[in-house]
């Protein structure tokens, strides 16, 4: 059911770590976050963005997205809504369904696709299902103590590397709460030290 639903929402003391398999990886970043119920609360992150200049590349210096619950006027039920500022623009994305997926990670990994399309000129739809595959069927898990970090490397050993501008290097990370209901804590897209150094990253507040 995980992954069949981030399918559909992507298509729109001292302790050892330990490795566990790489299907734990990304069951673990699209755990069922929902039923959500949020009220008149929300959860936010802080935004940050960098890359070389590019046309339809946005860099964000201090942003923040949140989510919040609002009602849909159309039925009355309800339902979340993602918020993203800058010092350039707010924009609403969603409405998203209260139950199951994480609407921000879907976020998150959208806007990783879009950046390196636009800084690479590349495909848009063949990047989205690089990291989707990558995000289900790969990455690495580790615990320690009461946090987790799932690591994925979407685009290593990708036959189009040649023509990546240093994204070939991608490497997204998420650090997790013990609670598989918890709110990832940080989101992190980064290219590991060659041109065009791109980082998109999202720490909850």
């Amino acid at each position: 059911m995980k992954r069949v639903l981030a399918i559909a929402l992507c298509l729109s003391g001292l302790a050892l770590p330990s490795a566990l398999s790489a299907g734990e990886a990304g069951d673990a970043v699209f755990a069922d976050r929902g039923p959500w119920a949020l009220g008149q609360g929300e959860i936010t992150w802080s935004l940050h963005v960098e890359g070389p200049p590019a046309p339809g590349f946005l860099p964000i210096d201090d942003g923040l997205v949140t989510l919040t619950e609002t009602i849909d006027p159309s039925d009355q039920q309800p339902v979340l809504q993602v918020m993203q500022k800058t010092d350039a623009r707010t924009r609403k994305i969603g409405p998203f369904p209260i139950s199951g997926g994480d609407p921000v990670l879907v976020f998150f990994l959208e806007q990783t696709a879009r950046d390196m399309a636009a800084l690479t000129g590349g495909s848009p739809f063949y990047i989205r299902n690089r990291i989707k595959d990558a995000v289900f069927r790969g990455g690495r898990l580790s615990r320690e103590g009461e946090s987790a970090t799932a690591v994925f490397s979407p685009f290593e050993d990708d036959p189009n590397a040649d023509r990546m501008q240093g994204f070939q290097t991608l490497i997204l990370s998420f650090r997790l709460d013990e609670a598989d209901k918890a709110p990832i804590r940080e989101m992190l897209a980064r290219t590991d030290g060659d041109v065009p150094g791109y980082v998109n990253r999202m720490v909850r507040q």
